[in-house]
């Protein structure tokens, strides 16, 4: 038996769901259903975090009890997943009673193996972060990095957690697991971390009341971080038609022989710190082994909108739930696993979206779809035809499929779902050539026995190749999944624990199934849909206001449109035309940054260390500081002028290339590039 425990963060219930939220929760429900579907006892987890002073604050300002605040904010995070057809298995509320019996059995553990202490504490407090900060971590003016708020000067008596204890078995246990923490530039942040020394962490409260009480303290409540990380394991109390939830934790208590078990939390970069160092390190000072620890904690990037970073200013956040009420759920799922990577920063183009959807679902899947049905109503009454004899252009065609099934396996369990998809899409590309070469509607129009035998032989092979694909798509689009498999005559697929039902090559459906048509399974949009589409979903951009220059009069103004495509800027006519020539001199390469670092006293540069698949890495200096942190780029792929001259910058300090980036220095947006792009890729 193989057993899989996913989980999301648990949501912070000072916002709504969106994109973000939506992207991660997506993800663990397509991995849980994937790993159902090959046979695994899996379980996902998601749920909001409900304590804080950020909390108490807001509900004091409404005039409303905390719990009730929050019991309104965390229904709508309960309510959208469903939408979005997110089937996780529990749904935890850090205010449960079951939660915080066993967050205050962890506290109890912690302090009696002499990881607490009494004392006081003064520094900088982020109410957003709901951490304090040093004043290294802080803007100018005291200011928050990533909430761009101030901070507040907080003293308190607190009790401290002895991190600095567990600086050494903390890097042990990452060189005896070097996947616990992915994607590998994320690791190498967090060694750094560690590596520079860990300070003891203040992990109690009394400025506020808001949270879990610690065990014979009345007047202190647990950090928020305390308190919420511990969600992954006090979900798994009491039992269900299994047996104890407590299987899914090491060391796997139940009755069967278990051959893998994988405890898999998926979080945002900027908490990764957090799950990688912090809840750790609590369970170690519990008294859990290291082999009782999760087994991997895989990092996702930011995503931006448009090609714009979601800002309330702009106008621009996502509502996940509205896009998939007008689109279905499935494309926008879709969408979320196949243009990200996962562990990359990324892009969610509502046009890239529409467009992928035309292409991938309609013209490739459902197009195949279509044909084959169609095909087999006219000539066959709707029934499955006898397979005769294969050529080796069958032969052929099973093995391509065998191979792309196994790499789709594979991209699945390396959490990989981009890859995964793409390697299903590129089956039903497959079979969209297949029918090309084999030409069944001219077989279709033969009336000679070896000809109506090839007829049945083609529409059977390409119903096995369907039959592959309803299987493989069901993780990402459930519902279309069944839709085509209903189509198809076939009934749902339930999964069985200990039984693979991931296909390994070309399935079959037996001779004589009677197919069920229902028509197009993705019915594509042309032009003007899109148009509309995008007038609909995409907020107009609107023109700050400044004192210089007022806003035009209602007779001047322009209507506000959403394009279609991002929008272009004016063009530079005071630059010369290039011909072909030229431009073809210019050599741009796909390079992965795997070092960034800033440059003394230059405020806007940063040194990089560029893979373009030359052996050696690049040294490149380029003017990305003041929109990134050093240790966002690192893992990221790029766009590189390769062949411009050196530049040197001084003492010593030698850019051999050019990254590519758009928008002003402060606002600057790197072109996305898939993660199957190799370095030192041409572009063409």
């Amino acid at each position: 038996m193989r057993r899989f425990y996913v989980t999301t963060p648990i949501y912070y219930v000072n916002d709504v769901p969106h994109l973000g939220t939506a992207y991660t929760t997506v993800v663990a429900d397509a991995l849980r259903r994937f790993h159902a579907l090959d046979g695994a006892d899996a379980r996902m987890l998601t749920g909001t975090d409900e304590h804080g002073l950020k909390l108490e604050r807001v509900a004091k300002e409404r005039g409303i009890a905390p719990k009730d605040f929050v019991d309104e904010m965390s229904a709508p995070f309960r309510e959208a997943w469903p939408k979005l057809d997110v089937a996780a298995d529990d749904f935890i509320r850090t205010t449960e009673s079951r939660h915080q019996s066993w967050v205050q059995d962890l506290w109890q553990k912690v302090a009696a193996n002499g990881y607490l202490t009494l004392g006081n504490y003064e520094d900088w407090y982020c109410v957003g972060c709901e951490s304090f900060k040093t004043e290294k971590e802080l803007e100018p003016g005291n200011i928050c990095p990533l909430h761009k708020k101030p901070v507040e000067r907080v003293k308190e008596e607190t009790f401290f957690f002895q991190l600095s204890k567990f600086q050494q078995p903390l890097l042990d246990f990452y060189a005896s697991h070097p996947d616990f923490i992915q994607p590998e530039g994320r690791r190498n942040e967090v060694l750094s971390f560690v590596e520079a020394g860990l300070k003891d962490l203040s992990v109690s409260r009394t400025s506020f009341s808001w949270g879990i009480p610690v065990p014979g303290h009345a007047n202190h409540v647990m950090y928020v971080w305390f308190d919420a990380l511990a969600n992954y394991r006090s979900a798994l109390q009491g039992a269900d038609s299994y047996g104890d939830l407590a299987r899914f934790w090491p060391p796997y208590a139940g009755g069967e022989s278990v051959t893998e078990g994988r405890v898999l939390h998926l979080v945002g970069k900027d908490i990764l710190r957090f799950h990688a160092i912090f809840w750790p390190a609590f369970l170690l000072a519990a008294g859990y082994t290291t082999d009782q620890l999760p087994t991997q904690v895989f990092a996702h990037g930011f995503l931006t909108v448009d090609g714009q970073k979601m800002s309330k200013s702009l106008r621009n956040a996502v509502n996940p739930v509205r896009l998939a009420e007008k689109l279905g759920a499935d494309a926008v799922r879709y969408q979320l696993l196949r243009a990200i990577a996962f562990g990359q920063d990324g892009d969610f183009d509502h046009g890239a979206l529409l467009e992928r959807y035309n292409a991938d679902l309609g013209k490739n899947l459902g197009n195949l779809l279509n044909r084959v049905i169609g095909l087999t109503v006219k000539n066959f009454d709707g029934n499955v035809p006898a397979r005769g004899v294969s050529t080796p252009l069958e032969n052929e065609l099973t093995g391509e499929v065998a191979k792309l099934t196994d790499a789709a396996r594979a991209a699945w369990f390396a959490v990989e779902p981009h890859r995964a998809l793409e390697h299903t899409f590129a089956i039903a590309a497959l079979g969209n050539q297949y029918i090309d070469r084999t030409a069944p509607w001219a077989l279709a129009k033969s009336t000679t026995p070896e000809d109506r035998a090839r007829f049945g032989t083609v529409l059977a092979t390409l119903f096995g190749l369907l039959e592959t694909l309803s299987r493989l798509i069901g993780p990402s689009m459930p519902t279309k999944a069944a839709a085509m498999r209903h189509q198809l005559g076939l009934e749902a697929i339930v999964p069985v624990h200990g039984k693979s039902q991931v296909p390994s090559g070309l399935g079959a459906i037996a001779e004589g199934t009677v197919l069920r048509p229902e028509g197009a399974l993705f019915p594509t949009y042309d032009k003007d849909q899109i148009k509309a589409l995008l007038d609909e979903l995409v907020p107009p951009k609107e023109a700050p206001v400044t004192e210089e220059k007022q806003a035009p009069s209602a007779s001047e103004a322009t209507p506000s449109v959403a394009p279609i495509t991002a929008a272009v800027p004016t063009l530079d006519e005071s630059l010369p035309a290039v011909d072909y020539d030229t431009f073809a001199k210019t050599d741009l390469r796909v390079g992965l940054i795997s070092h960034a670092e800033k440059v003394p006293r230059k405020d806007k540069l940063l040194r990089l260390e560029v893979d373009l698949g030359e052996g050696k890495p690049r040294q490149i200096v380029a003017g990305l500081a003041l929109t990134f942190k050093p240790e966002d780029l690192v893992g990221r792929r790029v766009l590189v002028v390769a062949n411009l001259a050196p530049r040197d910058f001084g003492k010593g300090l030698i850019s051999h290339g050019m990254i590519l980036a758009s928008g002003p220095s402060e606002a600057l947006v790197l072109p996305t590039i898939d993660a199957s792009v190799a370095p030192g890729a041409r572009l063409k």
